[in-house]
């Protein structure tokens, strides 16, 4: 490999010519990271430069490490520097463009036409001459590089199509990553609104319980001391569930509690609440809503309903159910509150009432049947020597069971108000 004159000289050259390649190829990969750092794009022209050159190092050492003992028009046949032409066009896929590899086999073609040239190969236009003649055979190399150019825009057309789709796949999915941390936040918000501690009140017992089906949902539940001693018990459910609904849940919460502070009675804070919500709920969307204002050491219970039903007032005594519809149209569907004057019950020992959400009721097994109001009576007087927080929990399991795990359609949220 190293002795004899020609050899040392073509090692030399050979070194030469790679170690400008390195540097030349060196100084575009600082240019392509630059570019990729400050997010900008480098210019077509630099890339059209780039291939250019680098068809041309096969090229000189077609045209410069060729054997002198060899016959001229073959020189540029035997060379094995012809394959790095190969090289060069196979590599230009990866910058993902078609015609950029198109014009790697072209730039090929041309500058391996060029070397031959220079090597004393000269093109002839006799047909009689066989087509595995040197001076036809150069054609059929070119030809051979142009194609491969061609075959290499294929090629990187098909991985264009696999990183495009990969970057819209990472996209929707950073998408996904971003939703999902932003509806976890808002359901940690959500659930924060919620009331951490149950209500002190002599002569009842209180619980209250709320799970979403998505996320954020649309129901949630709230009592409130008011300024006289007395407590009261909210429970609503906006249409639909998720992200939308749960906004509007967290608006009327902050209604309501703005209302009810007033101390104005219960029709007239509803009708307050409902003026509120009508100016914010957009078209076809209301809220069910139903509140019960409890008094300490009192059996009475004033109760009124814009919507929501049934409620579930169970009567001890007579071990009987009394359901209880609804006294007014649900919220936000017209600007003046339609309702009846609340009504007022009486809540002797071990006396439930019982304010729950259609996402119990509606909730559907395999076959497309409803868990019902039945269904739920029957649990809640199997439970009713329980407390009310384990009352929630019976009937809940009660409706799981019965699902036989089917997916949860609807937010579930349930308040439970025991006389003791």
């Amino acid at each position: 490999m190293g002795g004899g004159r020609e050899n040392v000289v073509s090692w030399l050259m050979t070194l030469d010519l790679l170690s400008f390649f390195v540097v030349y190829e060196l100084v575009m990969l600082r240019a392509v990271n630059r570019a990729i750092q400050k997010v900008r794009h480098i210019a077509n022209w630099i890339w059209l430069s780039n291939i250019v050159l680098e068809s041309l190092l096969p090229a000189f050492a077609v045209a410069l490490l060729s054997s002198a003992s060899m016959v001229p028009a073959y020189r540029p046949l035997a060379n094995p520097a012809f394959l790095a032409f190969f090289v060069f066009i196979s590599l230009s896929t990866l910058r993902l463009n078609p015609t950029f590899c198109r014009l790697s086999g072209a730039a090929s073609a041309a500058s391996y036409l060029a070397a031959a040239a220079y090597l004393g190969w000269r093109p002839t236009l006799n047909w009689d001459i066989s087509l595995l003649s040197p001076q036809r055979a150069v054609f059929g190399y070119a030809a051979t590089l142009l194609i491969a150019g061609f075959v290499a825009g294929v090629v990187a057309g098909e991985f264009r199509k696999q990183v495009d789709a990969a970057l819209r796949e990472a996209e929707l999915r950073g998408q996904v990553d971003r939703l999902e941390h932003d509806l976890a936040v808002a359901r940690s918000i959500q659930q924060s609104l919620l009331p951490g501690t149950i209500p002190e009140i002599a002569g009842f017992e209180i619980a209250g319980w709320n799970q979403p089906a998505d996320q954020t949902g649309g129901d949630y539940y709230d009592w409130q001391l008011l300024p006289d001693g007395k407590v009261v018990v909210a429970l609503a459910d906006v249409t639909g569930h998720g992200i939308g609904p749960a906004l509007l849940a967290s608006v009327c919460r902050a209604y309501a509690r703005a209302n009810f502070r007033v101390g104005n009675g219960l029709l007239d804070a509803m009708e307050h609440l409902n003026a509120a919500l009508a100016g914010d709920i957009g078209e076809g969307r209301f809220v069910t809503f139903v509140a019960a204002v409890c008094t300490p050491g009192s059996p009475r219970v004033e109760l009124l309903s814009a919507g929501h039903g049934p409620l579930f007032f169970y009567v001890m005594k007579e071990d009987c159910f009394e359901q209880i519809g609804a006294q007014g149209l649900p919220l936000g569907i017209v600007a003046k509150l339609v309702s009846e004057p609340p009504q007022i019950l009486e809540l002797n020992r071990g006396d439930l009432l019982v304010l729950a959400t259609d996402g119990f009721f509606e909730c559907a097994n395999s076959q497309g049947e409803f868990f019902g109001s039945m269904r739920s009576e029957e649990v809640i007087r199997t439970s009713k020597e329980k407390q009310p927080r384990e009352i929630i929990s019976a009937l809940y399991q009660a409706t799981l069971a019965f699902s036989g795990g089917t997916q949860q359609q609807d937010d579930l949220t349930a308040v439970v108000i025991k006389r003791t």
